[in-house]
Formats: C-alpha cells, structure tokens, sequence
C-alpha cells in the first residue's frame, strides 16, 4: 500500500517493501564482480595495445581509484543500508535536487549500459551463430529476448536474478582465471616492450588509456543499489564491495598481462576476440572456443545483473517523492516491477535505433555519456561522505573520521580527474544530459505543492 505522507513542500512515499528472500553474502559479492565484469574486458587488451606497457601502469591506477571509491561505498552501505545506493547518500548529505539529479543521470546510465551490453552478447554468439553478423534484425531479435527474459527473471524476484548472477559469475571467470595462472609459464620480457608504443608523452599515454579501462569498473556501487534486498547489509554491503571490486582488479590486470605475453602487440591491435585469441596461442582451438563461451556468459551475466539494477534507483527514488510515484509500486514478488519493464522499453527502443546502420556511430558515443553519468553520482558519493563524516558524529567518529574523510577527499578527486578525462565534448553533452531532467524535477516539486494545497484545504473544512 502507497501511504502518501505531504508536508512542507515534500512528499514522501511511505512504502515498506514485503518480505521475501533476499541476497546473501556470495549472490551480493557476485553482483558486484558480474556487474564489473560484463563484455568490455573481453575486448580492451586489442584497445590496450597501442600504449604498450604503459597500460598496465593505467590498470594500477584505475583500480587504485576504483578501490577508493569502493571504500567509500562500503562505508556509506554500512552506515545507512537503505535502496537506492548513490541516491540515497547524495540525497541524505544535500536534499532532493542532488538527489533527483543523481537518481536521474545513474538510471540513464544503466539502461543505456544495457543495450551496450546486449549489443555485446550478440556479437560473441555470433562466433559460434554466423548468421547473427549477417542479419540485423535476426541479431536485434536475439538481443530484445535475453533482454525481456532476463527482465521476466527479475520481476519475478530479485533472488532468483541473485542465482543466476552467482552461477554467471563463477562460469565468466574461470577462462579469465585459467589465462591468468597460465601467463607466468608465456611471459618474455620482449612481450612487454617498447613500454610507450604510443608517441605521445608517458602521461598522456597513461592518462588515455586509464580512460578505456574505466567503463570496466563501473558497477563497484552494486551492492549498495539493492540495500534492502541484501541479508545483514551492515555487514554483507561492506564485504561484498570492497572484495569484489579487489577480484575484478586482479583478474583485469592478470588478465591482460596474460594476453600481452600470448599475443604480439601487433596482431594484438588488430583482435576482435584478444583473449580468446591468447587462449588458442596458449593451449589451442578448444581454448579459443572456450573463452568465447566465458565471454558469452560474461556479457549475458553483466545484462542480467545490471537489469536487476534498473528498476531499483527509480523506485527509491519515487519512494522519496523525487520521481514518478508508479515506480514505487512493486509486484506481488516484492519487486520494482514497473521500473523494470519502464526501463526495459527504453532499452529495446535504443536497441532498434542501434540496429539502424545510420546510427551506430550516435549509439557509442551515448555509451560513453553513459560512463559519465555514472561518474557524477560516484562524485556526489565521495563528496556526501565527506559531508555526513564532518556532521553525522552517530556513524563517523574519532580516528573513523579521519580516515573516512581522507578516502572520500581522494575518491571525489578522482572521480573528478576521471569525468575532466572523458573529453571536452563528452562533458559538455552530458552535462546537457543531466539538465534534461530538471523539467521532470520541477514537474514534480509543482505536483507536491498541489498536493500540499489539497491537504491544507481539507484539513480546514475538517
């Protein structure tokens, strides 16, 4: 039941969610590692390549960041465990706006992401599917049904996404893994040189690849999203972030040194499938074949996990009045239902104009908006723990202060020298992309004061 609470211009939405089964330990951990690693990584040793060596200087310090912001959000999920994630924090530390604006450019983010990963998971079935290369609207029809399936899944429950998240999870890293162990036994030190291929300055070099490799750590927020889906989240929220986030590290930089040491560089720039390319160099043909399934797997975990994302910030969000009340209803499962299926038309509308030839060029450059989008809120993040450390004395005390304060300064500051790296063009459509939804904002802040008014009145004639 919608319980609709008005007073002094804010609506709140009142709505407990029903008890069911929810996320443990493992599914929470596997959330965030299946969720980090989706289809990118398969792909960005070729990307790699052309700054040599120095890319692995990149991976260290994108990981480094990543495992900054993966404390904080460790810190924040333990001291206020409630859905919503990013939202949430930004809305607890500077009210409904930021609030609004974090909810909006993080659900933007996550249904664009989920066409690019659908896009993806078609791609490496058609290794094995040809005719998915040849036939747009065959590939589309592939795609749309694992997206709608996986949708079904979890509307249906979030536990059940949760399992399918953890086999997934485990049937994607094993390729990863095996590669791994395997690279000592490959490595020459000829494979890692000339270390700056690039032509530019080692900064620079560094600095750009560490761009690419960023869009692979977008998901470390994952298990804060479903807060109140998780067991014990004081507890699981914490564990499942920060050591799913050192997993994804390892395996990104392991990963790729095995590919360095198995592939030469300059067959390397020019893989669609650099791992599964390392694999056969490594052990043959059925290894090749092999990881192209872990990459299959990967992508269509990523798809699951970040659908079961998409209908959580919008249903925090209109629990708190900052976005359409209908995306606080839930099914009889106790699920965000309508913010699911919301989100998932949107997905398939991207998906059809993806498979227009004309605008595939477009398509990308969203995904990369998409990466932005979800920077901000990693921001407001670092920067609301930073706020509620110096004004929250029940959750941020004594030497904890210091230390939460010093790790949020860092994760804002990295956050921010991430988004000045995405690109003046970048930056500037996407900042337009966040502005475009201040109409939705001001809509709504004009319907609770209509609300407010109604409520007045009839408290008057009572």
């Amino acid at each position: 039941m919608l319980v609709v609470i008005a007073g002094k211009g804010i609506t709140m939405f009142a709505t407990p969610l029903p008890r069911r089964r929810k996320l443990g330990p493992w599914m929470a951990t596997a959330l965030v590692v299946g969720n980090m690693i989706g289809s990118g990584v398969f792909l960005l040793p070729a990307s790699l390549a052309a700054f040599g060596s120095a890319s692995l200087l990149a991976w260290a310090l994108t990981a480094t960041g990543a495992l900054l912001l993966a404390l904080v959000f460790a810190r924040l999920g333990r001291a206020y465990p409630k859905t919503g994630g990013p939202y949430a924090y930004a809305r607890r530390a500077f009210g409904d706006f930021i609030g609004f604006q974090t909810a909006w450019g993080y659900w933007i983010a996550v249904w664009v992401g989920n066409a690019a990963i659908a896009v993806a998971f078609v791609s490496y079935l058609g290794y094995f599917w040809p005719a998915l290369a040849d036939t747009a609207l065959l590939a589309a029809g592939v795609a749309l049904a694992a997206i709608w399936l996986l949708t079904v899944v979890n509307v249906r429950g979030v536990r059940l996404g949760g399992w399918i998240q953890a086999v997934t999870t485990v049937a994607k890293l094993l390729p990863l893994i095996g590669l791994a162990v395997a690279a000592p036994f490959f490595i020459d030190a000829a494979d890692f040189t000339p270390f700056n291929p690039s032509g530019q300055g080692t900064f620079g070099a560094v600095t750009a690849a560490a761009a690419l490799t960023l869009w692979a750590f977008i998901g470390i927020e994952s298990a804060t999203v479903p807060a109140e889906d998780v067991d014990d989240p004081e507890r699981t929220i914490p564990r499942a972030t920060v050591i799913g986030t050192a997993v994804t590290a390892a395996v990104y930089i392991l990963g790729t040194v095995a590919v360095f040491a198995a592939v030469p560089r300059t067959l390397l720039i020019e893989s669609t499938a650099p791992f599964a390319d390392a694999a056969e160099a490594m052990f043959g043909g059925w290894a090749g074949t092999a990881v192209a399934l872990g990459a299959i797997v990967s992508a269509f975990g990523a798809l699951n996990g970040w659908i079961l994302l998409q209908g959580q910030v919008p249903l925090a969000a209109a629990r708190d009045g900052l976005f359409p009340r209908v995306f606080a209803k839930t099914s009889r499962w106790g699920t965000p239902a309508v913010g699911l299926v919301v989100s998932s038309v949107l997905v398939t509308g991207l998906m059809l104009l993806n498979y227009n030839a004309g605008l595939v060029e477009q398509f990308n450059f969203v995904i990369l908006l998409a990466t932005l989008t979800t920077l901000i809120p990693y921001a407001y993040a670092a920067a609301a723990q930073f706020l509620l450390a110096l004004t929250d004395r029940e959750h941020f005390s004594g030497r904890r202060l210091t230390v939460d304060g010093t790790i949020a300064v860092m994760a804002f500051a990295y956050a921010l020298w991430t988004i000045a790296g995405s690109g003046y063009e970048v930056v500037y459509k996407g900042t337009l992309l966040m502005l475009a939804g201040i109409p939705v904002y001001v809509w709504l802040k004009y319907h609770d004061r209509d609300s407010d008014e109604t409520v007045h009145i009839g408290r008057k004639a009572a």
